[in-house]
């Protein structure tokens, strides 16, 4: 049973300085063996987790993090939550996550901080103009909600953007989801953890993957820094680190790990209710509840596991910011920091069987791994419990790489990467 607290209880925690605060989710040693072990516990991980034991009754499960839980690509993103893709298998799969998270706090009594306050993408040019009607239409003949934009539309939704005659970048139109936003990162990763040790899974963090040890049959143990633990079957979920372990398990991936950056400005009065996307300025930008600005753009192209990035990239973004908002020139940025992102080909996931029976991967998110969050666990829950693609992933395996038959979403990342 889910604990639940009053304003009075929580006022008085917050009087003794949050001490002797009741600990949300269990801190275990780990079992000499487990039914399945999921490496990482991100969001993806730690949602998996969750369905594997709600959906599955599978709750013989640990997640091992080598850090905290969260503290990767969960806790280093712009938070934003859509369903605008262009190809029906992305369009189902997508929109299968926003509609998770569109109940999760109910789910799983934890307030995620849903803010449905829609996201609107620029068009600059002609040619922005056509690209947008065909995505639009592309997302209403998928069943997703998408309305097309007027300048004088945009205009009423985002006044501050720059208008003049002169501008560098005139808006035109564009179009909308109505149903996209931004959700708290921390809080859905603080909740799915919570749920899923309710039902039992374990979550061990501090604990390194290291290795594995492969039989005739395929995986027994992982390797761990707290030692030998078996295993029956293996979730790879670690994003920009899935060719790390994948060298370990002696196969190569079709993914390269960039560094993705995003910033906030200081905070100031709420002038933007809405998330907006300018494929042209190679930029997005929301205002949290706190009242900053945040910010995100495109990789920094060249691989790298560092979560920082560099100043050239930092330097575009807040300049396309300024193109697009003028007003905005003379904010402070507070802070920085850049997330590591697994990118593939075609700009879809990779969700499957590995070349090693047992081990089973979730990776490939590229620019879209948060957004993706409950129906990546939901799918992935699936194939580790029954051996099989949930119908929702079908086409997400790595076969498609030797097969061609690629889903390249990478127009519908919104930024080219």
């Amino acid at each position: 049973m889910m604990q639940r607290y009053s304003f009075l209880s929580l006022a008085g925690h917050a009087l003794r300085g949050h001490r002797a605060w009741p600990q949300a989710w269990r801190s275990p040693q780990p079992k000499p063996a487990y039914d399945v072990v999921i490496v990482g516990g991100g969001g993806h991980g730690l949602a998996t987790a969750y369905y594997l034991a709600k959906n599955h009754g599978v709750r013989n499960v640990a997640v091992f993090e080598k850090g905290w839980i969260g503290g990767g690509n969960t806790g280093r993103n712009t938070t934003v939550v859509r369903s605008n893709y262009l190809f029906p298998e992305s369009a189902r799969f997508y929109d299968h996550s926003l509609k998770l998270y569109e109940g999760l706090s109910r789910e799983l009594n934890f307030n995620i901080m849903l803010s449905q306050r829609g996201m609107v993408t620029l068009a600059h040019s002609r040619h922005d103009i056509d690209a947008q009607r065909r995505w639009a239409n592309a997302m209403r003949i998928n069943g997703i909600d998408s309305d097309l934009l007027t300048r004088e539309d945009v205009r009423r939704l985002v006044p501050r953007l720059d208008y003049a005659p002169d501008a560098r970048l005139p808006v035109l139109g564009g179009f909308t989801q109505p149903r996209a936003g931004t959700a708290r990162h921390d809080a859905v990763a603080w909740g799915y953890a919570r749920a899923a040790d309710a039902l039992g899974v374990d979550i061990i963090q501090n604990c390194e993957v290291t290795g594995f040890d492969i039989g005739a049959d395929g995986v027994r143990a992982v390797k761990t820094s707290l030692g030998l633990i078996g295993v029956g079957r293996v979730g790879l979920a670690v994003a920009g680190h899935s060719s790390v372990l994948a060298r370990t398990l002696g196969f190569r991936l079709p993914v390269q790990s960039y560094a993705l950056q995003a910033m906030v400005s200081e905070p100031i009065k709420p002038l933007l209710d809405t998330v907006v996307l300018s494929p042209s300025a190679g930029i997005y930008v929301s205002q949290s509840d706190k009242g900053e600005l945040v910010i995100g753009g495109g990789l920094d192209l060249y691989a790298s596991y560092a979560q920082r990035g560099n100043l050239p990239t930092a330097e575009q973004v807040i300049a396309g910011l300024i193109t697009l908002f003028p007003s905005f020139s003379r904010l402070r940025m507070l802070r920085q920091w850049a997330g590591v992102v697994d990118v593939v080909h075609d700009s879809t996931p990779i969700l499957g069987r590995s070349p090693v029976p047992g081990v089973f991967l979730n990776c490939g998110w590229g620019t879209g791994g948060f957004k993706a969050i409950p129906a990546g666990g939901w799918c992935f829950a699936h194939l580790l419990a029954k051996n099989e693609s949930h119908p929702l992933a079908t086409g997400f395996g790595l076969d498609r790489f030797t097969s061609g038959a690629l889903i390249d979403e990478a127009a519908a990342s919104g930024i080219a990467h």
